[in-house]
Formats: C-alpha cells, structure tokens, sequence
C-alpha cells in the first residue's frame, strides 16, 4: 500500500471514528472513556489541534475542539455531558495522571 492510500485509510477510519464518538455515541461521557481508554473527545480534539501545529497551522484549544465537536464545546457540552459521580472524578484524576499528564 502507498502512503497516499494509507494516509486517506487512515483519515477514513478517524472520520468514522469522530461520528461515532458525536453522533452515534454522544450520550458515552468523556470522562467514562477517559477512565476505560485512556482518552477522550477532548484529547481528539488536542490531537487534531497538535497535528496541525506540526504542519504549521496555529490553532487554539478551542479551535481545535470546535472543529472536532462541530460546535463550540461549550456548546456540545451542555447538550450531552452529565455531571460525573465522585467515583468517576476519582477515577478521572487517576487516568489523566497517567495518559495525560505524565506523556508531556
């Protein structure tokens, strides 16, 4: 396989991904996948943003999440995220710790 094709496979597959995520699987919290996966919506959104700036292009947090959410994350936020149990902000401080805040 050339590398044009692997890179619109793998640009496909991310796309399905990120429809998933927000329009199949909107009511998966963020912090449940954070704590099962080690990652989120939020961290895709990073992701994106940290490819772009690889490339050039700046883009704040906030850009970044509103291309990926589609909407101002605020936004998005209010419409599907429920406030997370003791036990889920427990779990929460644990895994970013450990995928977030220690890869630096």
């Amino acid at each position: 396989m050339d590398d044009a094709t692997r890179t619109e496979i793998e640009a496909a597959a991310f796309r399905r991904l990120r429809q998933h995520l927000m329009e199949d699987r909107p009511d998966v919290q963020n912090i449940d996948l954070m704590n099962l996966a080690g990652f989120c919506r939020n961290c895709l959104s990073r992701w994106y943003q940290e490819a772009a700036a690889k490339r050039g292009i700046s883009m704040t947090k906030e850009e970044g999440r509103e291309v990926f959410y589609g909407m101002p994350y605020d936004q998005w936020k209010a419409q599907n995220q429920t406030e997370a149990s003791d036990a889920q902000q427990a779990a929460f401080e644990v895994a970013f710790k450990e995928n977030v805040t220690d890869k630096g």
